[in-house]
Order: structure tokens, then sequence, then C-alpha cells
């Protein structure tokens, strides 16, 4: 079932009980830019510009980026699972079908990144921003979310069955069609969600946080879920 709200602007800040989640603060030192070609399975990566790198199609399974910014670069289809990313910065990166299934996102920022079928199951998540840009089918499946922060942001059909979020906070940003099947949740703060349609796992919202406009435009989805029927 389905159900949509939309809200207006709040100040930042543990409401309501809500734990805040903790944002990445990415100091990245003095880079050097990547003169190489494509991308290494297991590679090690330190300290590392990629600007504008065409990176569709590369094979990176297992790589480490460690202190590494991604700035303009094409991630079409490009393998990266069980990659490794920490304290680094992805910049209008772009492309469809990236993998990064079982991946490891700690200290990221990923800023107005316009990405299609980002596959990001199994993956898991600490001190993440995603803010700006518009990401379309993003699979979550099963990943574990901590201190995760979605800002002004687009997502189209996102998936998030069987993942856990702690300190999860969608602020001014966008989702659509979303897939809350089996999720678990612990302080997920929904309340500035600039628009909220979500498209199944209603029933799994216990552990978020949704303001009062969002609990009458989720009222029918509520009701339907435990067989009441409204008649005027």
């Amino acid at each position: 079932m389905g159900g949509m709200a939309r809200t207006g602007n709040r100040s930042r800040g543990a409401k309501g009980g809500v734990a805040e989640a903790r944002r990445p603060e990415v100091r990245l030192p003095p880079l050097v830019d990547y003169d190489g070609e494509g991308l290494e399975p297991d590679g090690d990566y330190d300290g590392v510009r990629f600007e504008g790198t065409g990176l569709a199609d590369a094979s990176g399974p297992g790589a480490r980026f460690m202190d590494c910014e991604l700035r303009g670069c094409a991630l079409d289809r490009t393998e990266l699972v069980r990659a490794r990313f920490i304290d680094s910065v992805l910049t209008g990166v772009r492309g469809v079908g990236t993998d990064l299934a079982g991946a490891s996102l700690r200290d990221v920022e990923v800023v107005d990144a316009r990405l299609g079928g980002v596959q990001l199951h199994g993956a898991v998540l600490e001190r993440v921003l995603v803010r700006g840009g518009k990401i379309d089918y993003l699979n979550l499946r099963k990943a574990r979310l901590k201190d995760v922060v979605f800002e002004g942001c687009v997502l189209s059909e996102p998936d998030f069955g069987e993942a856990h979020l702690v300190r999860v906070e969608f602020r001014d940003c966008v989702l659509k069609r979303a897939d809350f099947t089996a999720v678990r949740m612990e302080d997920v703060d929904l309340r500035t969600v600039a628009e909220l349609d979500i498209a199944r796992g209603v029933e799994r919202l216990a552990g978020a946080v949704i303001s009062p406009v969002q609990l009458m435009e989720l009222a029918p989805a509520f009701a339907a879920q435990i067989g009441v029927r409204v008649e005027a």
C-alpha cells in the first residue's frame, strides 16, 4: 500500500527522542591525479583524485579507496563489488548499472550524483552523506545503514527491503515509490521529506518518526494494513 506526504522545513536536531545522525567530516589531504586506465581488482588507491575519469565498464572488485576524490566520473556498469570507500568524496558522478554489492562506505560524501540502477545490496554504509542529485532504482536490500543522511536528493523507487537503518535522516528529499519491505528501523527521521511515497512496507515504519501532516496522508495506508475500512 502506498501513501504520500509533503512537509515543510524544520530545524535540524534531535527532537521527539530521535537520535541525530552523525555526519561525515571528510578532510582530504593533497591529492595525486590518477594517470592510469580503468581499475584493478583489489587495487589500493590512497590519496588519489579521479577527475572526469572514464570508468565505464571498469572492473575493480575489492578495491580500496582511501582519502580519494571522484569528480565527474562515468560509472556506467562499473564493477566495484566489495569495494571500500573510506574518507572519500564522490562529486557529480554519473552512470547506470554501477555494481557496489557488498561494498563498504565509511565517512563518505556523495554530492550531486546522477545514477541509475546502483547495486548496493548487502552493503555497509556508516557516516555517509548523500546530498543533491538523483538516483533511480537504488538497491539497498539487506544493507546496513548507520548515521546516513539523504539531503536534498531525489530517490526514485529505492529498495530498502530487509535493510537495517539506524540513525538515518531523510531531509528535504523526495522518496518516490519506496520499498520498505521487511526493513528494520531505529531512529529514522522522515519528518522533513519533501515527498513521501511508500509503495510497499508502510507497516514496517516502527522505529521511524513522521510529521502530523505525513500521518494524515498515510492514514489510509495504515488503516488498510489493519483491515479498517474508512467510509463517509
